[in-house]
């Protein structure tokens, strides 16, 4: 089956070009740039640089293909990447270019609690893109994913960097709201279902992992795992609001953005739209385990010169 996978390079679009990779797939990785690890992982994949905003150059990429899974998105605005643009006026085009390429099936990734009218850009944003998926004339899947994590993440790998920078944790509020973290693997099992098992046919389903917990608690389990007990402290939600301001006007890939602190701050557990159940047998199995933390983790390491913009 050939099937294109937008932000191909990204965390899960990397991951689901891995595991489609290994029956056999067919492969079309669009991204803007080409990371040479993943490169040197799949190379029977095919990559095209392409920004999603030229409708003509995204049908000729999709030609031939069966599927396009829509993985490519952003936690933070910089220049004309805006949430707007990469959420919204990319997904049209997306739509646009799949449907006249003869694609069958599309599969959208879209966030746990996006929703509109609730003031954030990104829920917001996020909506939007699945509205215009929903109404498109493709047969359809839409995954409202929480929090994932695994091999080459935000959540382990920052947790990790800072905690052998400085083993301290502030909590998002002075009362923290519980999470549902997701392991990608258990993601990447239901969009393959979806993509090429003709499942979830016309569906909007939510998926969270097996286990709750607070996000301090991922904080000493992943200290746990790389041998540092964090110092953990409550903070204000305005106080990681100034901290992720400061953090997206520095660093590459901020240790957190504003939309992750809205994110954390309302708790990423259960969908705030209307959602179809999903099969029990996709239900995701996997805990955060210590075994399953430590797949996940990049390579030890603080912070460095290498993670601030002015290094670029």
């Amino acid at each position: 089956m050939k099937i294109a996978i937008t932000g191909g390079t990204g965390f899960v679009g990397s991951h689901l070009a891995s595991h489609l990779a290994k029956p056999g797939h067919e492969l079309v990785l669009l991204a803007r740039g080409v990371h040479r690890a993943v490169n040197d992982r799949l190379r029977g994949a095919r990559y095209v640089a392409n920004d999603l905003s030229d409708p003509a150059s995204l049908t000729e990429a999709f030609r031939g293909c069966e599927a396009v899974a829509h993985c490519a998105g952003i936690n933070r605005e910089t220049g004309e990447q805006t949430y707007s643009r990469v959420h919204v006026e990319a997904t049209h085009n997306v739509v646009q270019a799949a449907e006249q390429a003869g694609v069958r099936k599309i599969l959208l990734m879209s966030f746990l609690g996006a929703r509109p009218d609730c003031g954030s850009p990104y829920h917001e944003s996020k909506w939007a893109a699945e509205e215009i998926v929903r109404a498109s004339r493709l047969d359809f899947t839409v995954i409202k994913a929480g929090m994932v994590y695994g091999r080459g993440d935000h959540m382990l790998d920052h947790l990790s960097h800072s905690l052998h920078t400085i083993p301290v944790f502030a909590t998002v509020g002075f009362r923290q709201k519980p999470i549902r973290p997701l392991a990608v693997e258990d993601l990447v099992q239901l969009l393959q279902a979806a993509l090429v098992k003709e499942r979830l046919s016309r569906k909007t389903v939510a998926v969270t992992g097996a286990e709750e917990l607070y996000l301090s608690d991922a904080a000493r389990r992943v200290g746990k795992v790389i041998h540092r007990r964090p110092l953990i402290f409550p903070a204000p939600v305005w106080f990681h609001y100034c901290l992720a301001q400061l953090f997206e006007m520095t660093m590459n890939v901020p240790l957190v953005a504003k939309a992750q602190v809205r994110i954390l701050s309302e708790g990423v557990v259960d969908p705030v739209t209307p959602c179809d159940p999903i099969p029990a047998d996709l239900v995701p199995a996997r805990r955060s385990t210590e075994e399953q933390i430590r797949s996940g983790l990049p390579e030890p390491g603080p912070f460095g010169l290498r993670d601030l913009r002015c290094s670029v």
